[in-house]
Protein backbone atom coordinates (compact mmCIF):
# COMPACT_ATOMS: atom_id res chain seq x y z
CA UNK A 1 0.00 0.00 0.00
CA UNK A 2 1.42 3.38 -1.03
CA UNK A 3 2.10 5.67 1.90
CA UNK A 4 0.16 8.93 1.80
CA UNK A 5 1.95 12.27 2.16
CA UNK A 6 0.72 15.56 3.59
CA UNK A 7 2.73 17.46 0.98
CA UNK A 8 0.58 18.88 -1.81
CA UNK A 9 2.03 20.36 -4.95
CA UNK A 10 0.32 23.35 -6.54
CA UNK A 11 1.28 25.75 -9.32
CA UNK A 12 -0.04 28.62 -7.20
CA UNK A 13 1.89 27.65 -4.07
CA UNK A 14 3.99 30.90 -4.03
CA UNK A 15 0.84 33.04 -4.04
CA UNK A 16 -0.69 30.91 -1.27
CA UNK A 17 2.46 31.28 0.81
CA UNK A 18 2.28 35.07 0.45
CA UNK A 19 -1.20 34.96 1.97
CA UNK A 20 0.08 32.83 4.85
CA UNK A 21 2.93 35.27 5.47
CA UNK A 22 0.47 38.17 5.64
CA UNK A 23 -1.75 36.20 8.02
CA UNK A 24 1.15 35.42 10.37
CA UNK A 25 2.33 39.04 10.22
CA UNK A 26 5.24 40.08 8.06
CA UNK A 27 7.30 42.73 9.95
CA UNK A 28 8.57 44.09 6.64
CA UNK A 29 4.99 44.87 5.64
CA UNK A 30 4.80 47.21 8.65
CA UNK A 31 7.91 49.03 7.49
CA UNK A 32 6.51 49.19 3.97
CA UNK A 33 3.33 50.82 5.25
CA UNK A 34 5.20 53.33 7.46
CA UNK A 35 7.87 54.73 5.14
CA UNK A 36 7.73 56.38 1.74
CA UNK A 37 10.71 54.68 0.11
CA UNK A 38 10.22 56.53 -3.16
CA UNK A 39 10.84 59.81 -1.30
CA UNK A 40 13.96 58.34 0.32
CA UNK A 41 15.26 57.21 -3.08
CA UNK A 42 14.70 60.70 -4.50
CA UNK A 43 16.64 62.20 -1.59
CA UNK A 44 19.53 59.81 -2.20
CA UNK A 45 19.62 60.53 -5.94
CA UNK A 46 19.61 64.25 -5.23
CA UNK A 47 22.45 64.02 -2.69
CA UNK A 48 24.50 61.48 -4.67
CA UNK A 49 23.45 61.60 -8.35
CA UNK A 50 23.98 58.57 -10.52
CA UNK A 51 26.72 59.02 -13.11
CA UNK A 52 25.23 59.08 -16.60
CA UNK A 53 26.93 56.97 -19.27
CA UNK A 54 26.69 57.76 -22.97
CA UNK A 55 28.09 54.38 -23.98
CA UNK A 56 25.02 52.37 -23.11
CA UNK A 57 25.58 49.16 -21.18
CA UNK A 58 23.39 47.23 -18.79
CA UNK A 59 20.46 49.23 -17.36
CA UNK A 60 20.78 50.16 -13.70
CA UNK A 61 18.56 48.86 -10.91
CA UNK A 62 16.10 51.44 -9.54
CA UNK A 63 17.46 53.45 -6.62
CA UNK A 64 14.39 52.61 -4.56
CA UNK A 65 15.09 48.88 -4.88
CA UNK A 66 18.70 49.35 -3.78
CA UNK A 67 17.68 51.60 -0.86
CA UNK A 68 15.30 48.89 0.34
CA UNK A 69 18.14 46.36 0.10
CA UNK A 70 20.42 48.60 2.18
CA UNK A 71 17.70 48.90 4.82
CA UNK A 72 17.33 45.10 5.00
CA UNK A 73 21.07 44.69 5.15
CA UNK A 74 21.45 47.13 8.03
CA UNK A 75 18.38 45.94 9.97
CA UNK A 76 19.94 42.47 10.08
CA UNK A 77 23.65 43.42 9.89
CA UNK A 78 24.23 41.25 6.82
CA UNK A 79 27.23 41.05 4.53
CA UNK A 80 26.82 41.70 0.80
CA UNK A 81 27.20 37.98 0.10
CA UNK A 82 24.56 37.02 2.63
CA UNK A 83 22.23 39.73 1.35
CA UNK A 84 22.48 38.36 -2.18
CA UNK A 85 21.67 34.83 -0.98
CA UNK A 86 18.65 35.93 1.06
CA UNK A 87 17.27 37.95 -1.84
CA UNK A 88 17.27 34.73 -3.86
CA UNK A 89 16.03 32.55 -1.02
CA UNK A 90 13.55 34.53 1.11
CA UNK A 91 10.10 35.41 -0.18
CA UNK A 92 9.53 38.24 2.33
CA UNK A 93 12.76 39.95 1.18
CA UNK A 94 11.75 39.62 -2.46
CA UNK A 95 8.34 41.14 -1.77
CA UNK A 96 9.80 44.01 0.23
CA UNK A 97 12.26 44.87 -2.56
CA UNK A 98 9.76 44.39 -5.38
CA UNK A 99 11.66 41.44 -6.84
CA UNK A 100 9.06 38.66 -6.57
CA UNK A 101 8.69 38.31 -10.35
CA UNK A 102 12.22 39.45 -11.23
CA UNK A 103 14.37 37.05 -13.20
CA UNK A 104 17.54 38.57 -11.78
CA UNK A 105 18.27 40.25 -8.44
CA UNK A 106 21.11 42.63 -7.48
CA UNK A 107 24.22 40.65 -6.66
CA UNK A 108 26.89 41.38 -4.04
CA UNK A 109 28.91 43.53 -6.45
CA UNK A 110 25.90 45.69 -7.28
CA UNK A 111 25.13 46.23 -3.60
CA UNK A 112 28.78 47.08 -2.85
CA UNK A 113 28.95 49.49 -5.80
CA UNK A 114 25.76 51.28 -4.73
CA UNK A 115 27.07 51.77 -1.18
CA UNK A 116 30.29 53.21 -2.55
CA UNK A 117 28.40 55.46 -4.94
CA UNK A 118 26.22 57.15 -2.34
CA UNK A 119 28.74 57.02 0.54
CA UNK A 120 28.27 58.98 3.74
CA UNK A 121 26.44 61.72 1.82
CA UNK A 122 23.76 59.30 0.67
CA UNK A 123 23.43 57.71 4.13
CA UNK A 124 22.98 61.18 5.65
CA UNK A 125 20.29 61.92 3.05
CA UNK A 126 18.53 58.71 4.12
CA UNK A 127 18.73 59.67 7.80
CA UNK A 128 17.41 63.15 7.11
CA UNK A 129 14.71 61.75 4.82
CA UNK A 130 13.43 59.46 7.58
CA UNK A 131 13.57 62.39 10.04
CA UNK A 132 11.52 64.52 7.65
CA UNK A 133 8.87 61.81 7.44
CA UNK A 134 8.79 61.59 11.26
CA UNK A 135 8.11 65.32 11.46
CA UNK A 136 5.38 65.13 8.83
CA UNK A 137 3.65 62.49 10.94
CA UNK A 138 3.82 64.79 13.97
CA UNK A 139 6.67 63.09 15.85
CA UNK A 140 8.57 66.26 16.71
CA UNK A 141 11.31 66.23 19.38
CA UNK A 142 9.54 66.55 22.73
CA UNK A 143 10.07 65.99 26.45
CA UNK A 144 13.73 66.95 26.59
CA UNK A 145 16.88 65.72 24.88
CA UNK A 146 19.26 62.96 25.97
CA UNK A 147 22.84 63.03 24.71
CA UNK A 148 25.08 59.97 24.97
CA UNK A 149 27.68 57.98 23.04
CA UNK A 150 28.29 54.30 22.34
CA UNK A 151 31.31 52.38 21.13
CA UNK A 152 31.01 50.70 17.73
CA UNK A 153 33.57 47.87 17.49
CA UNK A 154 35.54 47.17 14.33
CA UNK A 155 37.76 44.17 13.45
CA UNK A 156 40.92 44.46 15.57
CA UNK A 157 44.13 45.39 13.78
CA UNK A 158 47.69 44.36 14.61
CA UNK A 159 49.53 47.64 14.26
CA UNK A 160 52.71 48.16 16.27
CA UNK A 161 53.49 51.38 18.10
CA UNK A 162 56.22 52.21 15.59
CA UNK A 163 53.81 51.66 12.67
CA UNK A 164 51.23 53.85 14.40
CA UNK A 165 53.76 56.68 14.72
CA UNK A 166 54.42 56.46 10.96
CA UNK A 167 50.68 56.42 10.21
CA UNK A 168 50.11 59.48 12.41
CA UNK A 169 52.51 61.36 10.12
CA UNK A 170 50.29 60.52 7.11
CA UNK A 171 52.81 57.99 5.84
CA UNK A 172 52.71 54.24 5.19
CA UNK A 173 55.19 51.76 6.72
CA UNK A 174 57.67 50.72 4.03
CA UNK A 175 57.27 46.99 4.67
CA UNK A 176 53.50 47.02 4.02
CA UNK A 177 52.49 45.50 0.70
CA UNK A 178 49.59 47.11 -1.24
CA UNK A 179 47.27 44.19 -0.41
CA UNK A 180 48.21 44.41 3.26
CA UNK A 181 47.64 48.18 3.28
CA UNK A 182 44.10 47.77 1.96
CA UNK A 183 43.28 45.45 4.85
CA UNK A 184 44.60 47.77 7.57
CA UNK A 185 42.16 50.10 9.30
CA UNK A 186 44.42 53.00 10.20
CA UNK A 187 41.53 55.29 11.19
CA UNK A 188 39.99 53.26 14.02
CA UNK A 189 41.52 53.74 17.48
CA UNK A 190 41.73 51.98 20.83
CA UNK A 191 40.08 53.08 24.06
CA UNK A 192 39.35 51.68 27.51
CA UNK A 193 35.98 51.51 29.20
CA UNK A 194 35.40 49.93 32.61
CA UNK A 195 38.88 48.43 32.41
CA UNK A 196 38.24 46.71 29.05
CA UNK A 197 39.94 47.67 25.78
CA UNK A 198 37.89 48.43 22.64
CA UNK A 199 38.95 49.06 19.04
CA UNK A 200 36.76 50.90 16.58
CA UNK A 201 34.61 54.01 16.39
CA UNK A 202 32.17 56.06 18.43
CA UNK A 203 28.59 57.11 17.71
CA UNK A 204 27.17 60.07 19.64
CA UNK A 205 23.40 60.56 19.48
CA UNK A 206 20.73 63.01 20.56
CA UNK A 207 17.48 61.26 21.47
CA UNK A 208 14.22 62.95 22.41
CA UNK A 209 12.81 61.76 25.74
CA UNK A 210 9.17 61.57 24.58
CA UNK A 211 9.43 59.27 21.56
CA UNK A 212 13.03 57.95 21.75
CA UNK A 213 13.84 58.80 18.13
CA UNK A 214 17.42 59.69 17.21
CA UNK A 215 17.41 63.37 16.24
CA UNK A 216 21.10 64.05 15.64
CA UNK A 217 24.26 61.98 15.31
CA UNK A 218 28.01 62.62 15.38
CA UNK A 219 30.57 59.98 14.38
CA UNK A 220 34.22 59.72 15.42
CA UNK A 221 36.90 57.24 16.49
CA UNK A 222 36.72 55.31 19.76
CA UNK A 223 39.45 57.28 21.55
CA UNK A 224 37.54 60.57 21.28
CA UNK A 225 35.99 61.59 24.60
CA UNK A 226 32.21 61.32 24.90
CA UNK A 227 31.78 64.95 25.92
CA UNK A 228 33.65 66.31 22.88
CA UNK A 229 30.52 66.10 20.71
CA UNK A 230 27.99 67.56 23.16
CA UNK A 231 27.60 70.83 21.25
CA UNK A 232 27.50 69.15 17.84
CA UNK A 233 24.82 66.71 18.99
CA UNK A 234 22.73 69.40 20.71
CA UNK A 235 19.20 69.81 19.29
CA UNK A 236 17.70 73.32 19.67
CA UNK A 237 14.44 72.11 18.07
CA UNK A 238 13.38 70.07 21.11
CA UNK A 239 10.27 71.61 22.68
CA UNK A 240 11.51 71.01 26.24
CA UNK A 241 14.36 72.87 27.93
CA UNK A 242 15.62 69.79 29.81
CA UNK A 243 19.01 68.41 28.73
CA UNK A 244 20.02 64.97 30.05
CA UNK A 245 23.52 63.46 30.05
CA UNK A 246 25.61 61.15 32.23
CA UNK A 247 28.64 61.85 34.43
CA UNK A 248 30.98 62.05 31.45
CA UNK A 249 29.56 65.40 30.29
CA UNK A 250 29.60 67.96 33.17
CA UNK A 251 31.79 71.06 33.05
CA UNK A 252 31.47 74.57 34.44
CA UNK A 253 31.51 76.13 30.99
CA UNK A 254 28.79 73.80 29.73
CA UNK A 255 26.59 74.36 32.77
CA UNK A 256 27.00 78.13 32.41
CA UNK A 257 26.15 78.00 28.69
CA UNK A 258 22.99 75.95 29.29
CA UNK A 259 21.85 78.34 32.02
CA UNK A 260 22.59 81.37 29.84
CA UNK A 261 20.59 79.91 26.93
CA UNK A 262 17.62 79.10 29.15
CA UNK A 263 18.04 75.32 29.37
CA UNK A 264 17.65 73.20 32.51
CA UNK A 265 20.76 71.10 33.05
CA UNK A 266 19.97 67.49 33.89
CA UNK A 267 23.61 66.40 33.62
CA UNK A 268 24.70 64.03 36.35
CA UNK A 269 27.43 65.17 38.74
CA UNK A 270 30.78 63.44 38.97
CA UNK A 271 32.81 63.09 42.14
CA UNK A 272 36.40 64.31 42.34
CA UNK A 273 39.42 62.81 44.06
CA UNK A 274 39.16 63.49 47.81
CA UNK A 275 35.84 65.22 47.13
CA UNK A 276 33.04 62.64 46.86
CA UNK A 277 29.49 63.56 45.96
CA UNK A 278 27.24 64.69 48.75
CA UNK A 279 24.06 62.79 49.61
CA UNK A 280 22.02 65.52 47.89
CA UNK A 281 24.08 65.19 44.69
CA UNK A 282 23.72 61.42 44.75
CA UNK A 283 19.93 61.73 45.07
CA UNK A 284 19.96 64.15 42.13
CA UNK A 285 21.99 61.67 40.05
CA UNK A 286 19.54 58.87 40.82
CA UNK A 287 16.59 61.05 39.89
CA UNK A 288 18.19 62.01 36.56
CA UNK A 289 19.22 58.41 35.87
CA UNK A 290 15.59 57.28 35.75
CA UNK A 291 14.99 59.51 32.73
CA UNK A 292 18.46 59.47 31.20
CA UNK A 293 18.48 55.66 31.08
CA UNK A 294 15.96 55.82 28.22
CA UNK A 295 18.81 56.62 25.84
CA UNK A 296 20.29 53.20 26.63
CA UNK A 297 17.14 51.64 25.16
CA UNK A 298 18.13 53.18 21.83
CA UNK A 299 21.58 51.57 21.91
CA UNK A 300 19.95 48.27 22.87
CA UNK A 301 17.62 48.64 19.88
CA UNK A 302 20.60 49.13 17.57
CA UNK A 303 22.28 46.11 19.17
CA UNK A 304 19.22 44.01 18.37
CA UNK A 305 19.62 44.84 14.68
CA UNK A 306 22.32 42.17 14.40
CA UNK A 307 24.80 43.97 16.67
CA UNK A 308 26.86 47.15 16.41
CA UNK A 309 30.02 45.51 15.00
CA UNK A 310 30.99 46.95 11.62
CA UNK A 311 33.04 44.98 9.12
CA UNK A 312 34.27 47.91 7.04
CA UNK A 313 37.71 49.53 6.90
CA UNK A 314 38.29 53.26 7.27
CA UNK A 315 36.49 56.26 8.76
CA UNK A 316 34.40 57.03 5.66
CA UNK A 317 32.79 53.59 5.48
CA UNK A 318 32.40 53.48 9.26
CA UNK A 319 30.53 56.80 9.09
CA UNK A 320 28.28 55.31 6.41
CA UNK A 321 27.55 52.25 8.55
CA UNK A 322 26.85 54.25 11.73
CA UNK A 323 24.57 56.70 9.90
CA UNK A 324 22.64 53.76 8.45
CA UNK A 325 22.32 52.33 11.98
CA UNK A 326 20.61 55.52 13.16
CA UNK A 327 18.37 55.80 10.08
CA UNK A 328 17.22 52.17 10.29
CA UNK A 329 16.62 52.40 14.04
CA UNK A 330 14.27 55.37 13.48
CA UNK A 331 12.62 53.60 10.57
CA UNK A 332 12.03 50.45 12.62
CA UNK A 333 10.71 52.40 15.60
CA UNK A 334 8.26 54.33 13.42
CA UNK A 335 6.94 51.01 12.08
CA UNK A 336 6.47 49.86 15.68
CA UNK A 337 4.53 53.02 16.54
CA UNK A 338 2.24 52.43 13.58
CA UNK A 339 1.71 48.78 14.51
CA UNK A 340 0.66 49.53 18.10
CA UNK A 341 -1.22 52.67 16.98
CA UNK A 342 0.83 55.21 18.95
CA UNK A 343 -0.06 58.71 17.80
CA UNK A 344 2.21 61.73 17.95
CA UNK A 345 0.24 63.59 20.65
Amino acid sequence: MKQRSAIKNDLFAPQLREGQIDHLGDPLAGIEASIDFQALASAVDEAAPRAMSTKGGRPAYPTETLVRILVLKRLNNLSDERMEFLLLDRLSYQRFCGLTQALNVPDRTTIWAFENRIGETGATALFEGVTEQLLRKGFIARGGQMIDATLVPAPKQKISRKEREIIDQDATPSDWKPVQRRQKDTDATWTKKHGKSYFGYKLSVNVDKKHKFIRKIVTDTASTGDSCHFEDAFDPANTSRDVYADRGYPSREREAWLKREGYRSQIQRKGQKNKPLSECQQRRNRRIAKSRARVEHVFAGIEQMGGKLIRTIGQARANFAMTMMAACYNLKRLAYFNRVEIVAF
